[in-house]
């Protein structure tokens, strides 16, 4: 049986802030479809405090702002670039086309083919999120995609170096300084300077989430995403000390990113509770993660392994950190889960900087039915048919014909009759003339 040591208490707040981030969002879809390049100006301005002459970034610029990065970071840019590749490299390697010849004469295929031009969003807000720039941009080109655009807002009024020259690495073909509801608008449906996407990937804050939501269907997306989510299931042979800094290296994320403890100790249940509250004040990220754990924060004590896995199965979180004495048992019980982290040696944060598996995942539950961003999201998998055998086209017609009928569908019946008819002398059954 779960006892709640601590269970969240979402408030009215997070509700009113949900109905009028859609409603704000609704209306800049609008104005930016309406008036394009227009709207996008004036939003940036309102919003970002941003108007250059040209959001997009020209190879010259691109070239100073990367001049402006340390060279260290270049190198460990480059380093986490190359494990994201090598990730996204295996995946596609997985991922095979085949041509079957499946009855004499009948061949049946399947292509992987990549999709033509993609939206990365890189989110910045108080923080550059340097990391998205590789697990957007990168996995992408190692698709096949040929064009990749990529969005990013300035921070406070300042560009973010770091950023652009992840972005520039990892293979963007351009490069616009704009952020928030008014870039995913105008990469979804085009303006005069920026061309219209295929498909939008890469997080963002609840404005960028909701306007991916209403887009959706006019443009593909990479999947619904939602605040930050983590999960730790942990044994009584867990250190309390780590659990509680993994739970908060990922409450910083945002005020609204929920932090959950599973564990079958009540003992460990209490000192991760006590380190948290130590640890608080101190922790530069205060004000995110300090209404995070107070508001969206849980610790739940269980009875056995079991129904921890079992439980966190339900919760169907983005990030699940498992710190016991056989991580693996999770791997073969658990199935509803973003990214699974195995072993006390494998944080969270790993996973989302440098290890090289992809790092945008599903939130609110979506974990039970997508996976998350990875090679094959930037794949179109379609088929091909082709008949050689004319005997095999008439039989497959006079199957066709007697399955279409069933469900009254003469016109595709006849197109059946005809095969049949012209390639094996059957007699139609209705009047061509």
């Amino acid at each position: 049986m779960a006892t709640y040591v601590k269970q969240a208490q979402p408030t009215q707040a997070d509700a009113d802030k949900a109905a009028m981030v859609k409603s704000v969002v609704t209306d800049v879809i609008a104005d930016v479809r309406e008036r394009g390049d227009e709207a996008v100006r004036e939003y940036s301005e309102k919003f970002d405090k941003w108007s250059p002459e040209s959001f997009r970034l020209s190879p010259k610029q691109i070239d100073e702002i990367i001049a402006t990065v340390p060279q260290q970071a270049i190198d460990d840019i480059k380093a986490v670039q190359d494990r994201v590749r090598g990730f996204a490299r295996r995946q596609l390697d997985s991922l095979q086309d085949f041509e079957a010849e499946t009855e004499p004469g009948v061949l049946l295929g399947q292509k992987n083919i990549p999709v033509q031009a993609v939206g990365a969003y890189v989110p910045g807000g108080r923080y550059p999120l340097v990391a998205s720039a590789h697990m957007t941009v990168a996995t992408a080109k190692v698709a096949g995609v040929k064009r990749v655009t990529a969005c990013t807002p300035p921070i406070r009024g300042e560009i973010p170096a770091a950023t652009i020259a992840a972005l520039h690495l990892a293979g963007a073909d351009e490069i616009f300084l704009l952020g928030g509801t008014q870039a995913v608008a105008a990469m979804a449906v085009g303006t005069e300077t920026i061309g219209k996407v295929d498909l939008i990937a890469g997080p963002g804050n609840a404005f960028v989430a909701e306007a991916k939501r209403q887009l959706f269907g006019e443009v593909g997306i990479d999947l619904f995403a939602g605040p930050t989510e983590v999960l730790i299931i942990a044994d009584e042979a867990a250190d309390p000390f780590i659990v509680a800094v993994d739970l908060l290296s990922q409450a910083e994320h945002g005020p609204d990113s929920p932090a959950v403890l599973i564990t079958t100790s009540a003992t460990l249940a209490d000192e991760v509770a006590a380190h948290i509250e130590q640890l608080l004040p101190g922790m530069p990220t205060r004000d995110f993660a300090e209404p995070a754990w107070r508001d969206h924060g849980e610790i739940i004590v269980v009875d056995d392994l079991d129904e921890a896995y079992a439980l966190a199965d339900e919760y169907a979180y983005e990030h699940v950190q498992i710190l016991t004495v056989e991580p693996r048992r999770a791997l073969e019980t658990m199935t509803n889960y973003g990214a699974l982290f195995l072993g006390e040696g494998t944080a969270v944060s790993y996973g989302d900087k440098v290890i090289g598996t992809n790092h945008t995942l599903p939130t609110r539950k979506s974990a039970r039915y997508t996976g998350g961003l990875w090679v094959g999201k930037f794949l179109k998998t379609v088929t091909y048919q082709e008949i050689r055998d004319p005997n095999a086209s008439a039989e497959l017609g006079r199957l066709l014909g007697r399955a279409a009928r069933v469900e009254s569908f003469e016109g595709h019946a006849r197109s059946g009759d005809v095969r049949a008819a012209k390639y094996d002398g059957d007699s139609l059954s209705w009047d061509p003339r």
